[in-house]
């Protein structure tokens, strides 16, 4: 078995002392910015008049006038449809004369007219005229005017010029 020499000690590199003071630097910079805090809880009480923080208001939560409006027809129609179930439902138990598809029809009946009088509201509110359009153009531009149309409940989108 041959034995081998033992590695001659090399001489440090030129400019080793300069990359050790850097990394000393910064880790010193790093252990700096881990001893400041990031975040801070303030947990002294608040004040019992002034300024206090934002908290949930009682009522309907703030959103746009359409979904208002939607919100409360669907609350409106909802309702009516109780009184003459109601009714309907006592005038047949008191009578001896329930049947359960009677019952049916009868509270179904406030709905089913409600549902095609809202459509026809929604498509006289939909048929107002398109507003008229007037641009301007100074220099050289190209325009173009691309109508999207989707139809289907597999939706099939066709663009025209």
């Amino acid at each position: 078995m041959t034995t081998l020499p033992e590695p001659k000690p090399t001489a440090t590199a030129a400019g080793q002392a300069q990359l050790d003071d850097q990394a000393a630097k910064l880790l010193a910079a790093v252990e700096e910015a881990m001893r400041t805090p990031t975040s801070y809880r303030d947990d002294t009480p608040l004040p019992a008049y002034g300024p206090t923080p934002p908290v949930p208001q009682p009522g309907t939560p703030a959103m746009s006038q359409a979904a208002t409006d939607i919100g409360r027809a669907a609350i409106f129609c909802g309702l009516a449809t109780v009184p003459p179930g109601l009714v309907a439902t006592a005038i047949l138990l008191a009578s001896q004369q329930a049947d359960p598809v009677v019952i049916g029809m009868i509270c179904a009946a406030p709905a089913a007219l409600a549902v095609p009088i809202l459509a026809i509201a929604k498509l006289i509110r939909g048929a107002k005229p398109e507003p008229e359009v007037h641009q301007h153009f100074h220099g050289p531009v190209t325009h173009q005017t691309t109508h999207t149309k989707t139809n289907g409940v597999w939706a099939r989108t066709n663009n025209r010029r």
